[in-house]
This record gives C-alpha cells, sequence and structure tokens, in this order.
C-alpha cells in the first residue's frame, strides 16, 4: 500500500539541522516511531510531499529549506513584555523565569503558543515565539515502517492533531509533550 490521502503512515528517522552530517535535532526508530495520518494537515506539507507514494520498506531522504519547514525567523516575534504580567500574588518567579525556560502563553483570541526567553532585565523579559526550528534547513533520512488505511477513529477531529496524543501519552516527534497538552483523554493541541 503507497501512502496517500487518510492513510496511517508509522516511520522512523533522524533530523538533522541543515544536512546529512547536520546535528541530530530528533531520532525515532522501529521502537518509539512517529506515527500519523497523512493529508489532514498535521505534518509539513513538504514533508508529506516528499513521502507522498512511498511504501512500507521504503527508506527516504530529504531536505527541506527552512522556508518550507518552519520557516525564517520573525524578528516581529521577538517581543519585550513587562514582568509585571508574569507576578503571581505578588511575586515574580525568578528561578521559571530565567533565559533558555520556555513558557506557555495565551494570544489575546485564545491560541496557546510557547514562548523561550532570550533576556531578562530588572522591568521586562524579552521573549521568542518563533518556532525553536525557525531558519533551520532540515534533512531527514528513514525508513516508512507501516502503511495502512486510517481507522474513522484516527480519522476524527482531533486524532491527528500534530502531537499524536492517545490514552498512552503523547505520541509527538519530539519524544514528549512539548506544550501539546497531551494527557490520559487526549490532546490538548
Amino acid at each position: 500500500m503507497n501512502i496517500a490521502i487518510n492513510k496511517m503512515v508509522t516511520l522512523s528517522y533522524i533530523l538533522r539541522s541543515d544536512d546529512k552530517s547536520g546535528d541530530i535535532i530528533e531520532q525515532t526508530s522501529e521502537s518509539t516511531p512517529l506515527k500519523f495520518v497523512y493529508g489532514i494537515g498535521a505534518m509539513l506539507p513538504m514533508f508529506e510531499f516528499n513521502l507522498a507514494g512511498l511504501k512500507q520498506g521504503d527508506n527516504f531522504e530529504m531536505k527541506l529549506d527552512a522556508k518550507d519547514a518552519y520557516g525564517e525567523i520573525d524578528e516581529e516575534a521577538v517581543v519585550e513584555l513587562s514582568k509585571d504580567i508574569f507576578v503571581v500574588d505578588g511575586v515574580f518567579d525568578e528561578e521559571r523565569f530565567t533565559i533558555g525556560n520556555h513558557v506557555p502563553m495565551q494570544t489575546s483570541n485564545g491560541e496557546r503558543i510557547n514562548g523561550t526567553i532570550v533576556n531578562v532585565d530588572e522591568n521586562s523579559l524579552t521573549m521568542d515565539f518563533n518556532h525553536p526550528l525557525a531558519g533551520i534547513d532540515l534533512h531527514f533520512e528513514g525508513n516508512i515502517i507501516e502503511v495502512r488505511d486510517a481507522t474513522e477513529e484516527e480519522l476524527t477531529p482531533m486524532a491527528g492533531c500534530g502531537c499524536g496524543c492517545s490514552s498512552e501519552g503523547c505520541g509527538s516527534s519530539c519524544g514528549d509533550d512539548n506544550g501539546c497538552g497531551c494527557d490520559s483523554e487526549g490532546c490538548g493541541c
């Protein structure tokens, strides 16, 4: 069976920055594979495009330019925020709000986003809301483990939200929930 719309794809891969010799960003295996329904928008469009037509047992290798992956770095997504908005019960948590920490936030319209603290000063902190992989070319190399028809349950909304949540936990390719919001009831994407 070939990879096509509404097929459940199981694969393993090594993701590197830039090219085949770049630093490893993440890695899955046959025992901890990535599973997703092809064509429902859960994966990067160019990632899916490059997998189209492959079948179980096929190997793949692809490079995605930053613009086709998580985009170029958007300088407007780096913002300075007053420390006042992070004060809880009159206290600013110095340990939590340190450079390099990731902080889940919510936009004015309720969208959940994650920011990385890049600077802290006396009255403010600067957060970068770009995706952690923005501005990076990605190189994937892997193997198609299985291709099958997706079940009705797998095709229902939220079953393929991109993080692979289930009652067993988060199936995100990053190996943790990475802000996904997974719990025993499913995905909070």
